[in-house]
């Protein structure tokens, strides 16, 4: 468990090293079309100071979004006891417990670490979990944030949503012209292949945020059976989050990695980019110990 928190913390810098350099070369390049060099300089002193704010803020963002309320232990004694017998098994600092009122089951954690982490269930997952299933999925949660993958994914959503925005403002600031190169000096090449690096740079951030997120998510799972001490309550949990999948009301693909099981729509788009593995294989894994 300790090389895998190491591995984790390793690859956060790993990541934001990588994206930096794709923000940086996209930069150049929309600098280079635009003639003005100073554009990639401000593109990389807002992205500093984005990527400084949000790491501080995403926890709150992710709330928001979903509309999340915080609660003690007299409004929902039952998933209180869960979290906070689980957290002093996982030597962990009990996370701040959050309810979303959503009939769609599902769950999330978020945080900067440990000692500055939530964890929300909906109301759905109340309704139709027993208590080994709620401990289940209350304990791959605890995993997320035990094993710091909430460090890694919250950078991650962080600078997908960044490296698209860039693109956004490139494209818009070459289309819009400004001061570009004149019409002798501008490479119908060049520019085209900074078009398709603005089209195709958000898509491969979204390809890495789904492989890094389908790899932890099998990871929390084993977690969760050994936190529990009972596989039983980790495959079923999922299978009813399976049975009983739907999309939540508050849908946002930007937070789509945090939950337990997608909260989106289905649809072959969606399948495509998922940031989580299917069920099937879940419990796949679970039962033959893969």
């Amino acid at each position: 468990m300790y090389k895998l928190i190491e591995a984790n913390k390793r690859n956060t810098i790993i990541i934001m090293i990588g994206f930096v350099a794709l923000i940086t070369a996209i930069s150049c390049l929309f600098a280079y079309a635009l003639n003005d060099w100073s554009v990639a300089l401000v593109v990389l002193i807002v992205s500093a100071l984005y990527a400084i704010i949000q790491y501080f803020i995403a926890g709150s963002l992710a709330v928001a979004m979903t509309g999340a309320r915080e609660i003690d232990h007299k409004i929902n004694r039952r998933l209180w006891d869960i979290v906070e017998n689980l957290s002093i098994v996982a030597s962990v600092p009990m996370p701040k417990i959050y309810i979303i009122d959503d009939p769609a089951p599902n769950a999330f954690a978020t945080g900067r670490d440990p000692k500055h982490s939530l964890i929300a269930v909906t109301s759905g997952l109340l309704d139709i979990m027993d208590d080994n299933e709620l401990a289940a999925v209350v304990a791959h949660e605890m995993s997320h944030i035990k094993n710091y993958d909430i460090r890694v994914s919250m950078i991650t959503f962080g600078l997908v949503c960044l490296v698209g925005y860039i693109s956004d403002i490139g494209l818009r600031m070459m289309y819009f012209g400004g001061n570009r190169r004149d019409s002798e000096e501008n490479s119908p090449i060049g520019l085209l292949v900074v078009f398709i690096t603005a089209i195709i740079a958000p898509v491969a951030a979204m390809i890495a945020q789904m492989a890094v997120s389908r790899q932890r998510e099998y990871l929390a799972d084993a977690s969760a059976v050994k936190l529990t001490g009972y596989p039983d309550g980790m495959v079923n949990a999922l299978k009813k989050l399976d049975i009983h999948s739907r999309p939540m009301k508050r849908q946002n693909p930007a937070t789509e990695a945090m939950f337990i099981s997608s909260p989106l729509k289905k649809g072959a788009i969606n399948n495509l980019f998922s940031t989580h593995p299917s069920i099937e294989k879940r419990i796949e894994r679970l039962e033959h110990g893969l």
